[in-house]
């Protein structure tokens, strides 16, 4: 960074951002305000020959993802979190006998978990799409790739994740 007068305005302008991607992941405020500081404070400490940020939304978005990712995978107990959305993409059949519905809270956990298992590019982009909502189109044009290379890994990461949480309630219920 240039100067403190720059961080400052790069903070202002994109500390809310930040905020609400780690959030998504996080599932709590409090892991979301220390995403947001961590971020900052590497953006901070970049060497002064670094190569210059580019483009600060994207920087600071995929930032924001990798350490809340570090965050969730470092943490001894899982919280709740609100990923309501992303069980109508995870589940394929919402009607499953009584028997084998689950708590909540539980597939949230779940979601949280098979979310940390995945590679850090394949986690934004599900983040992105899944978690705050946004068009292919735009995902697309944030990630630098193609429409269709994104449709296929979003196909690709919500197979694996259904793959991931079938086998963490298996492991949860032999138990």
């Amino acid at each position: 960074m240039a100067s403190a007068n720059d961080l400052e305005q790069v903070f202002r302008a994109h500390h809310a951002l930040v905020f609400r991607a780690a959030f998504r992941i996080t599932g709590n405020a409090t892991d979301a305000e220390d995403v947001l500081q961590t971020v900052f404070l590497r953006l901070m400490r970049r060497e002064y020959g670094a190569e210059a940020v580019g483009n600060y939304e994207s920087y600071l978005r995929r930032a924001a993802v990798n350490t809340a990712l570090d965050v969730v995978r470092n943490r001894r107990q899982a919280t709740t979190v609100p990923v309501e959305s992303v069980e109508l993409h995870l589940t394929e059949d919402r009607r499953q006998e009584p028997d084998r519905q689950h708590d909540a809270s539980e597939i949230r956990e779940l979601v949280r978990k098979a979310i940390a298992r995945l590679s850090p590019r394949a986690a934004e982009m599900f983040a992105l799409r899944y978690l705050e909502g946004h068009g292919n189109r735009e995902i697309a044009r944030l990630m630098g790739v193609s429409q269709a290379g994104l449709a296929v890994t979003l196909h690709r990461t919500k197979k694996q994740l259904q793959k991931e949480i079938r086998s963490l309630l298996g492991a949860r219920h032999e138990h």
